[in-house]
């Protein structure tokens, strides 16, 4: 996901995907852990995800 598009969403549409980006790197992190994911770099590209939405809430709660 781009960060132009995290940026045109609201608050609460950003806390909805993010508790859904979150459930699904945890069920990523054990499927790599128990070697049963065929790309393992997605679970990095979740993780950057979760960091870029949770810096544009930051952002938007400090304006």
């Amino acid at each position: 996901m781009k960060i132009k598009e995290i940026r045109e969403k609201n608050i609460n549409e950003l806390i909805k995907d993010l508790a859904e980006k979150r459930s699904v790197a945890q069920t990523l992190m054990f499927d790599v852990a128990v070697k049963q994911a065929k790309n393992h770099r997605e679970f990095r590209n979740i993780k950057k995800d979760i960091a870029r939405m949770l810096t544009v809430i930051q952002e938007k709660n400090k304006a």
